[in-house]
């Protein structure tokens, strides 16, 4: 409820949550005072009236005592948990409890537990824990823990996603790129040209894209892409295609592709560009420094940068 950014919601919850427990005790009150019909001539109990199937009568006696008091003590323990914990719009209770500092209190708890162990691997190179069992297998299961959603359990990621199994990197593959990238996260923003080329000026820069890599393309369409590519993409990608790794501008000059390489899918990159909002997840690289640590980043980067530098990728 801390979250809610208008105060007329904790108001209306707090509001509404007395007015639950106030009924409740009303209605417990006035069932409980009821009188009960007059026996009928014949000494039998009173009833409501009501009778089904000819002869199931509906007697009208009290509610029993336990019953009774078992709803007041529900209603007096739904009162002192409202006041103790937190339940009533932004009131955080007497006891000062919620959840978000519940969970800080577990997660430091384990962290002193777990610290020794990864300790243990601070001081050794990227390289060195690459080709540690031990540390490895640690560092496998905080990919898979923080990482897979996006790469995949085997790390050859997805549309959109980069494969971290191979040797293209979008902002370099060294040890020290790798641990930057997972500690402060990378967000990468291609701009849409579909205003600026119009989509005819679009087709012409994708099937100069498209020839860059030897992919089959229009001849004509490409030679007149080409000023296109170097008026509006080269600044990125650079004069021959090859990429930038400063700004993680993909080579386009290779066989692997981010998104796909038909025409198509080149054609919407260059109109609507790659960025947050066109596709959830694209181009963005959350940051883990607040949510592993140096010392899990580390590992978690070990791993990474073995994955494409175990012995037989090399």
């Amino acid at each position: 409820m801390s979250d809610f950014v208008s105060g007329f919601w904790p108001l209306f919850v707090s509001i509404g949550t007395i007015a639950a427990i106030v009924f409740c005790a009303w209605l417990l009150l006035a069932t409980s005072r009821a009188r009960v019909a007059a026996p009928s001539p014949d000494g039998s109990p009173g009833t409501t009236g009501h009778v089904w199937d000819g002869d199931l009568t509906e007697y009208n006696n009290p509610l029993p005592r336990w019953w009774r008091n078992l709803f007041w003590i529900t209603i007096a323990f739904g009162v002192a948990y409202l006041l103790l914990y937190p339940g009533m719009g932004n009131l955080t209770g007497l006891l000062g409890w919620t959840s978000s500092g519940e969970y800080r209190a577990e997660q430091a708890e384990v962290a002193a537990r777990v610290q020794p162990l990864f300790d243990r691997f601070a001081k050794a190179s990227v390289e060195t824990l690459a080709a540690d069992p031990e540390a490895r297998a640690m560092g496998e299961r905080l990919f898979l823990n923080n990482c897979a959603q996006c790469h995949g359990s085997a790390a050859v990621g997805g549309k959109g996603f980069p494969n971290l199994t191979d040797r293209d990197w979008l902002f370099g593959g060294t040890p020290e790129t790798i641990t930057e990238t997972i500690t402060n996260g990378r967000l990468g923003i291609m701009p849409a040209f579909g205003a600026t080329l119009g989509e005819e000026g679009v087709r012409e820069a994708a099937s100069y894209v498209r020839s860059l890599s030897g992919l089959p393309h229009d001849g004509l369409r490409a030679q007149l892409g080409k000023p296109r590519f170097m008026a509006n993409c080269a600044a990125c990608h650079g004069a021959d295609g090859k990429g930038n790794l400063a700004v993680g501008a993909p080579n386009l000059t290779d066989s692997t592709w981010l998104y796909g390489s038909n025409e198509a899918t080149i054609m919407e990159t260059i109109r609507l560009g790659r960025h947050t909002t066109v596709a959830p997840g694209s181009l963005a690289m959350p940051a883990f420094k607040d949510t592993l640590g140096e010392a899990r980043v580390h590992l978690l980067a070990a791993y990474v940068w073995g994955l494409s530098n175990r012995p037989a990728a090399r």
